[in-house]
C-alpha cells in the first residue's frame, strides 16, 4: 500500500525484462512473521526456480521474518521510521539499503509501512505487493474483515505492482477464494494466505523468466 491519491496513469509502456542467464535478484521486505517470505525461500531451494532472495529488510527488530532470513544465511537490514528525522529521510534510507543489493525486484511480504516517492521512483514497476482481497474491492488494512462484513460469497488475493495510491497499482495476478458460511476473519484469512503464497511464488517465477510490461493500468507477461 502507498499513500496519496494516484496521478492519472501513464499510457507509456514500461518494459521490465530480467536476465535469464542468472537468477533474478529479489529483496523482500517484512514486518512480521514472514510466511510469504518463507514461501519464496522454500521455492528457491528448487534447482529450476529462477530467483535468488539476496536480502531481507524490515522496519523493526526482533521479528520472525528476520529470523527466517538469518537461518537461511541471507543478509538482513532494518530501517526504523523512528530513527530518522522525517518520513522522507526514512524513505531515502530504505531505498538506499535495498539498492545496496542490486535487486531486480523488491517484494513487500507483509511489510506494513508505506513507501514514499523516492522509493517508488527507484523501483518503478519493480515493487510488488500482495493484498488479501480481489482488488479493486476491499483495499486497505482490513480487506478480509471488510469482505466478510459486506457478505460477499467470493473473495481472494491480488498480486500487484505498487504505485502511489492505496492498493491501486496495476494487477499482476489474482485468485479467488470461496467464503464459507461458518468463516470468521481468522479462518478466511488463513485460506487466503495459502493461496497468496502459491500465487506469489508462481508469478515471480513468470516475471523472472519472461519479463513484463506495465502500460497504464495493465500488466503484460509474455
Amino acid at each position: 500500500m502507498n499513500p496519496s491519491t494516484p496521478d492519472q496513469p501513464s499510457t507509456a509502456a514500461h518494459p521490465n525484462r530480467l536476465t535469464t542467464a542468472n537468477p533474478a535478484r529479489v529483496v523482500v521486505l517484512v514486518s512480521g512473521s514472514g510466511t510469504l517470505l518463507q514461501a519464496l525461500l522454500d521455492a528457491t531451494r528448487e534447482p529450476d526456480y529462477p530467483v535468488e532472495v539476496v536480502a531481507v529488510g524490515a522496519d523493526r527488530d526482533g521479528i520472525e521474518g528476520l529470523a527466517r532470513a538469518e537461518r537461511a544465511g541471507i543478509p538482513t537490514f532494518v530501517r526504523k521510521v523512528g530513527d530518522h528525522a522525517s518520513r522522507e529521510e526514512w524513505d531515502r534510507a530504505l531505498t538506499e539499503a535495498c539498492a545496496e543489493h542490486e535487486p531486480d525486484l523488491v517484494v513487500s511480504a507483509g511489510f506494513m509501512k508505506l513507501v514514499g516517492s523516492e522509493f517508488l521512483a527507484r523501483y518503478d514497476g519493480r515493487y510488488l505487493n500482495s493484498h488479501p482481497a480481489l482488488l479493486p474491492s476491499f483495499p486497505g488494512m482490513h480487506g478480509v474483515r471488510d469482505a466478510l462484513e459486506c457478505g460477499v460469497r467470493v473473495t481472494g488475493c491480488t498480486l500487484f505492482v505498487v504505485d502511489a495510491g492505496v492498493d491501486t497499482g496495476p494487477i499482476l495476478a489474482q485468485e479467488a477464494v470461496e467464503v464459507l458460511p461458518d468463516d470468521d476473519e481468522a479462518s478466511l484469512h488463513e485460506r487466503i494466505k495459502a493461496v497468496e503464497r502459491r500465487l506469489l511464488v508462481g508469478t515471480v517465477k513468470k516475471l523472472a523468466l519472461h519479463g513484463w510490461t506495465v502500460q497504464g493500468r495493465k500488466v503484460s507477461i509474455p
